[in-house]
């Protein structure tokens, strides 16, 4: 009896270690809603209120009570409150619990342009980085300037540019230090223009 107790511990002890040495699981990415993706809206306990929508093109959607509410770019979670906070003053005591989920997706587009292969528009089915995008435009041309890309991405009223720099991983010889951030290799979101100058 004290020999299996042992083992057991034993083993517990190998796990335990075991645990702490594997990597940690990298975080799954959180889907951003599409302009034309459909959208299931449930207000909780008012049955009025629910209902599919589209995305419109401008990224924003109509809702009884609540108005325009800005939805492309952002997580049906972010909508979800957003809804929340609006319909809070139609209702007395607790806000009321919205539910948003994403019943038809439209596709992720991205574009590519500049020194590539085969410049265009892609819809993608699902999240890519920039090396994925590269490779769907064909790859770059011989003169690209792979270590100035620009990624332009529309975040609420403004765009914001992102730098990449992928000179050493396209020659086969990237460094710690290049692969280090985690920014090293974008991921691009619904809308991104990728620029290879």
């Amino acid at each position: 009896m004290k020999i299996s107790v042992a083992i057991v511990l034993g083993l517990v002890a190998q796990v335990g270690v075991a645990q702490a040495q594997a990597p940690a699981k990298p975080a799954a990415a959180t889907y951003h809603i599409s302009a034309g993706d459909q959208l299931d809206i449930y207000v909780w306990g008012d049955e009025r209120l629910q209902r599919s929508m589209n995305v419109l093109p401008d990224g924003t959607i109509a809702f009884p009570l609540a108005g325009t509410v800005a939805a492309a770019g952002r997580t049906p979670a972010e909508v979800e409150s957003d809804l929340s906070k609006l319909l809070a003053p139609q209702y007395k005591g607790v806000p009321p619990q919205v539910t948003v989920s994403v019943k038809m997706s439209s596709g992720m587009q991205v574009s590519v342009i500049g020194k590539v292969r085969t410049p265009g528009n892609f819809t993608l089915t699902r999240y890519i980085d920039l090396l994925g995008a590269l490779a769907l435009a064909g790859g770059t041309t011989d003169f690209a300037d792979v270590g100035n890309i620009v990624i332009l991405r529309r975040v609420g009223d403004r765009n914001t540019v992102i730098h990449a720099r992928l000179s050493s991983i396209l020659k086969g010889k990237p460094s710690e230090e290049d692969l280090a951030s985690p920014t090293a290799v974008p991921q691009l979101l619904a809308g991104d223009t990728v620029i290879v100058p």
